[in-house]
């Protein structure tokens, strides 16, 4: 026989919670340097920062994050972009949050996800072509398949060569 839990009366519900822009409860617990959870009242690694609705601004910052190794950070932001975007920009913005979150997971020592998900965003964003939003998709989705490789060849205990992103500039 299953059990049921019920919710106190007075305990708010998923959808009263106070959440922020990207959907996130507001009073999430805190984390560390890599996204990971910390217990209630440790002291939060993460900067809270207030993230711009423009999609340019966004993928600015994301890659600022990138390229500093933030690739939990890079993810966050870039996923702020990808849930309200079009159904034609989707997979780009899918594809970089999935070679950010296959990089978080080399990080925090999972082989396994980080295989998966930096060869799941490569095929994302490898469908853009040369260069999207000036963003050189080709090389990043090489460079994440090239990772991968390395990963799954000697697990998170080999060093990699982490990608980095330059935007072509406006012409």
């Amino acid at each position: 026989m299953a059990r049921m839990m019920r919710m106190a009366d007075d305990a708010p519900t998923r959808s009263e919670r106070e959440r922020d822009v990207a959907g996130r409860p507001k009073n999430a617990r805190p984390r560390d340097s890599l996204g990971r959870p910390l217990p209630r009242g440790a002291e939060n690694a993460m900067v809270e920062e207030e993230l711009p609705a423009d999609p340019e601004r966004l993928l600015d910052i994301g890659i600022e994050h990138f390229n500093a190794r933030r690739f939990f950070q890079a993810h966050e932001t870039w996923e702020t972009a990808w849930h309200p975007s079009p159904a034609d920009e989707r997979d780009f913005w899918q594809g970089l949050t999935q070679v950010a979150v296959g990089l978080t997971h080399y990080q925090r020592g999972n082989p396994k996800g980080s295989v998966t998900l930096l060869q799941r965003g490569a095929r994302k964003i490898a469908k853009y072509g040369e260069t999207y939003r000036r963003v050189p998709v080709a090389a990043v989705a090489a460079a994440a398949r090239k990772a991968a490789a390395a990963i799954e060849r000697a697990g998170s205990s080999t060093p990699i060569e982490f990608p980095t992103i330059e935007r072509t500039p406006v012409r």
